[in-house]
């Protein structure tokens, strides 16, 4: 399944056709995305021939809509990178190269991972739910998805939020949230920006959820809330710092010693439940999804099996 907008198409195809001999597997079928259905439509087609597997070439976006309706399916899912920030890929550990994640999509191993589901209420229209696998967002981090002009986030990628970001923290608009995570009482905060998130590092390597995992079975939130310039200062160094201190043992031993900031607070469930005073605009894996006034997030444990790097266990049995 295949985004075709950043994608070199001859070279894509010639590595699945040379992974296909190697391995011994049969002629895969190949299925376009289009800008309305994302890529739903196309992963829909391609469960008709009943596929041992469903390499999907895009970013989060893409491959998160392909997830909607990969899900529980129990078919491998294989990601080749195409995006602006990859995030889920550069989680599972996946190189960017095109010819690298081919032959991992062929050879690696099957590893289980969970989603996060978000059931919206909108002001005006029905309720309605989605998958996402990386971030949901509210505040700050929806504007990034809504407010990037999309022909200059193809040309210089991550870059491009930049406009955005530096004009939502001068603003500097709060918002009201009435939450409750699990089963514990409701609380009432003023927050800039909220993120719920199954993966903890953002584009640029910036840690974001420094307890965030793929597979644990938990929601990740934090809830950013500074009340001038320089705390938000003080909150971009620490998100810059932990993703240098996370890339080595010692430092991720400093990292988990160091207080936490009053304007960064961090809570961790299963599931979120928000409503808000007023209408806010949210946005899934970099995918914007207009504004909501409630939302209920919750996990979906180990529900998704993905292809990561690694040898396969072996079956007995040659590739179908």
């Amino acid at each position: 399944m295949v985004n075709p907008v950043r994608v070199d198409v001859v070279r894509l195809r010639v590595a699945l056709a040379a992974e296909e001999r190697r391995q011994g597997w049969q002629p895969h079928l190949w299925f376009e995305t289009t800008s309305e259905g994302l890529g739903r439509e196309a992963v829909r087609s391609a469960l008709g021939h009943d596929p041992a597997l469903v390499v999907v070439v895009g970013g989060d976006g893409t491959v998160r809509a392909a997830a909607e309706e990969l899900r529980s399916s129990g078919i491998p899912l294989a990601i080749v990178p195409g995006g602006t920030g990859n995030l889920l890929a550069r989680e599972l550990g996946l190189r960017v190269g095109l010819e690298a994640a081919v032959q991992v999509a062929f050879s690696g191993s099957d590893r289980m991972i969970d989603v996060g589901l978000a059931e919206f209420e909108h002001p005006h229209g029905p309720v309605s739910t989605h998958l996402f696998l990386v971030m949901a967002g509210i505040g700050l981090d929806a504007s990034m998805a809504t407010g990037t002009n999309a022909a200059l986030k193809r040309r210089v990628g991550w870059l491009a939020y930049a406009d955005p970001i530096s004009r939502s923290v001068v603003g500097n608009k709060r918002f009201t949230m009435h939450y409750r995570v699990d089963h514990a009482r409701e609380h009432t905060v003023r927050a800039h920006t909220v993120i719920v998130g199954n993966c903890g590092t953002l584009t640029a390597g910036i840690l974001l959820l420094p307890d965030a995992e793929v597979d644990d079975g938990l929601l990740d939130v934090v809830l950013l809330r500074p009340k001038g310039f320089w705390q938000w200062v003080r909150v971009g160094w620490r998100l810059m710092i932990g993703g240098f201190l996370d890339r080595s043992y010692a430092g991720r031993v400093v990292l988990r010693s160091v207080p936490r900031l009053r304007a960064m607070e961090y809570v961790q469930g299963r599931s979120l439940t928000a409503r808000f005073e007023s209408p806010q605009s949210v946005e899934l894996d970099g995918d914007g999804f207009g504004q909501v006034t409630a939302a209920r997030i919750r996990i979906s444990p180990r529900s998704l099996v993905v292809r990561v790097p690694g040898p396969r266990p072996s079956t007995g049995q040659g590739p179908t």
